[in-house]
């Protein structure tokens, strides 16, 4: 244990004397009588010396042992490749731990919480797409595609399949019945925007989908803070769905749970009430910026709503009279985007335990929406 107090020249020596007896250990059956027998009296006579405590002699024996050892040490091929193989697998043993522990990317899926963080939007347009060169600066720094695919035959949609590459790159492929197109594009958009759908039958050389697709907002949660602190209201943040069963309900067949964004609107014990387009917590208007910038009903805020713009009435706080307490171990979210948000007045409270971590800052793609959201 006192190791780190002995000089260098003999913690050096001890060193030696190790990796010495490991070389001698790992080759001695490849070797000659002669050769083992010059091993072995090196390796005494350095042990003896060390005994000894005898600096010249200590020295001079390590030295005639070094020689030896090197000569026999195995040959180090490809060190280069080992060495950078092992950067890299640090590298991705830290990028799994930062994942799992500290941040997490995140797509916003929909547009539940615009404005304040937007999802994919889409739209039809017969005007000039611009060159490639601005498409392609479009895309990395505002995340705007182009999307233009025309049908090769006269031909109906058979089916549409989304892959999505990266966590970042989604396409769908629109398989028809004598052709296949993959877009750059989600399912959804192609469906709900473009109006593209199993069974729609397209003329030769008609416009199947054209239009622009802005990306969602690409955000890092932060999944450390709430070890420490108890999340709050007001704060937007990311959980999973599972255990609400009107949302797994709607899952496909093998997914077992999502994860969604939101704004923590209720804490536990707290008493909620939808007066449009106020929001009242305890009898009294919601208080911070975020919510008071949804009930103002400025800046593309439309307040906070009983239901959907459709007119859909939700199972929770669907009529101004209607009051909700949240049970303890649970959270009540709701999206910013109240007439257009599938939230808990739907699916009802949340878990405490589902939560992921509160959304830290949007990374991509830069838009005024760029930056930290913390505090928005």
């Amino acid at each position: 244990m006192f190791g780190f107090f002995q000089p260098r020249y003999l913690r050096d020596a001890k060193e030696l004397l190790s990796a010495a007896s490991r070389i001698y250990r790992y080759k001695k059956d490849l070797l000659n009588q002669q050769e083992k027998e010059l091993f072995k009296n090196l390796l005494a006579n350095l042990h003896i010396a060390l005994k000894s405590k005898d600096r010249n002699q200590i020295e001079h024996a390590g030295k005639a042992l070094e020689a030896v050892a090197i000569h026999h040490a195995p040959p180090q091929r490809s060190a280069w490749l080992r060495e950078n193989c092992e950067v890299l697998l640090v590298a991705v043993i830290l990028a799994a731990a930062i994942r799992a522990y500290f941040l997490q990317p995140f797509k916003i899926p929909t547009g539940s919480m615009q404005p304040t963080l937007y999802g994919i939007v889409s739209e039809k347009t017969d005007a000039p797409f611009p060159n490639p060169v601005i498409r392609f600066f479009e895309f990395f720094i505002l995340g705007k595609n182009y999307i233009e695919v025309q049908s090769k035959s006269d031909e109906a949609v058979v089916a549409l399949k989304e892959k999505t590459y990266l966590n970042f790159f989604t396409f769908t492929e629109i398989s028809c019945e004598q052709n296949t197109y993959n877009v750059f594009a989600p399912k959804t958009q192609l469906e709900q925007d473009f109006g593209v759908r199993p069974g729609r039958f397209y003329r030769a050389g008609e416009t199947i989908a054209r239009g622009v697709i802005r990306s969602g907002d690409q955000l890092l949660v932060d999944k450390m803070s709430y070890n420490f602190i108890f999340p709050k209201a007001g704060d937007i943040f990311v959980f999973k769905t599972t255990g609400i069963k009107r949302i797994e309900e709607t899952l496909p067949q093998g997914i077992d749970s999502q994860h969604y964004i939101k704004r923590l609107a209720g804490m536990p014990g707290e008493t909620l009430r939808i007066s449009p387009p106020i929001l009242y917590v305890d009898g009294q208007p919601a208080s911070g910026n975020g919510f008071s910038k949804v009930m103002s009903c400025q800046n593309g805020y439309q307040g906070y709503t009983n239901g959907l713009a459709r007119g859909y009435k939700f199972q929770y706080l669907g009529d101004p009279n209607m009051e909700f307490r949240v049970p303890p171990k649970s959270y009540f979210a709701l999206g910013d985007n109240s007439p257009n948000s599938s939230d808990s007045r739907y699916w009802g409270p949340l878990p405490a335990r589902n939560v992921t971590g509160r959304a830290l800052l949007v990374y991509w793609p830069i838009s005024p929406r760029w930056g930290w959201i913390i505090g928005r």
